[in-house]
């Protein structure tokens, strides 16, 4: 197995360092806390402490998780503001700014996750009981876009298995089904085909039971130190690390146990461009983009581009191979 280390300071910068850290800094002084820093780290951390002191939008707010060092590999973070500012949400636009831009109409109050179908335990879930069942763990991951970018993200969730074992999946449960809420009054591009890119709403997606239950699959309920913004997927949302990102659906509503293979919004839209399995592979290409390479989103801007290999399954062949034993993976794409 690939040897895990433990994410050092030396691996992130003051911009990436997450919200119970900050909190720790305060409490402990300026100048305790500069003090193991060099001199040019110490003026960056008094400049990003000031930026963060700004208040924090009224549905983010810290969270209380546990740090697991095995899911802490020497990866550099992708800055903050570029998680939560470049991203795909086609329910509130196409363009990468858009989510950000236009997802506070996202209302969160009072949400609930519904799990049924071929379960002997259906169960309905406000986040609150969420937050309280289930132990929120920090894992770093990568994440790599079928449009050949990838990021490094902090997610803080629980393994979905986690869940789906309280509502104790029947025999017949040999595929898991997702939805989106659909609220086209606060995700303007589900009342509008130019706006929400001519998908059909709600967006829906699905997995094989085994690929549901696997510990890597995580649903996820924040980022960097807190709560999801919305423009992320609030205030839960699915995270596959060894598939493409249009897999980790945002702002789940309903999971749904189910015998065969349920239908997810990218393959009905383009079933040649957007298969169900969705792992990332480097050998087969989307018909727009090449899979062998990807653009790694760093602090620099547009002209500031580094290239990189892509990794079979992102980089997580050793923990999911297993699951596609004789599986054609350029067919079943």
């Amino acid at each position: 197995m690939t040897k895990k280390l433990r994410l050092t300071e030396s691996h992130v910068t003051p911009e990436n360092l997450f919200y119970q850290r900050r909190r720790v800094l305060q409490a402990l002084g300026i100048t305790a806390a500069t003090l193991a820093l060099p001199t040019s780290a110490q003026a960056e951390l008094l400049s990003w402490l000031k930026e963060t002191d700004k208040p924090q939008p009224p549905n983010v707010k810290p969270l209380t998780f546990s740090q697991s060092a095995l899911y802490h590999p020497d990866l550099r973070l992708t800055p903050e503001d570029k998680v939560t500012g470049y991203n795909n949400f086609y329910e509130f636009g196409l363009d990468k700014a858009d989510p950000a831009a236009n997802a506070g109409s996202l209302k969160t109050e009072g949400w609930k996750i519904r799990i049924s179908g071929e379960v002997a335990k259906p169960i309905t879930l406000d986040m609150d009981d969420i937050l309280k069942r289930f132990p929120l763990e920090e894992r770093i991951y990568r994440l790599r876009c079928v449009e050949a970018w990838s990021m490094v993200i902090p997610w803080i969730g629980f393994e979905l298995n986690k869940l789906l074992q309280a509502a104790e999946p029947t025999s017949k449960a040999r595929y898991v089904a997702f939805q989106t809420l659909y609220d086209p009054e606060s995700m303007p591009g589900q009342k509008s085909r130019f706006i929400g890119g001519g998908l059909d709403y709600p967006y829906v997606e699905g997995l094989r039971i085994d690929e549901a239950m696997h510990p890597l699959t995580l649903l996820t309920v924040g980022v960097y130190g807190k709560t999801l913004p919305n423009q992320n997927g609030a205030p839960v949302r699915l995270i596959l690390p060894w598939k493409y990102g249009f897999k980790s659906i945002k702002s789940i509503v309903e999971i749904k146990l189910v015998e065969k293979q349920p239908p997810t919004t990218w393959n009905l839209g383009a079933p040649n461009e957007y298969g169900f399995y969705a792992n990332v592979n480097p050998q087969v290409d989307h018909p727009r983009w090449s899979q062998a390479t990807e653009r790694v989103i760093g602090s620099g801007g547009l002209l500031d581009v580094k290239r990189q290999p892509t990794l079979m399954f992102n980089g997580y062949g050793e923990q999911v191979a297993s699951l596609y034993q004789g599986l054609d993976l350029r067919s079943n794409f």
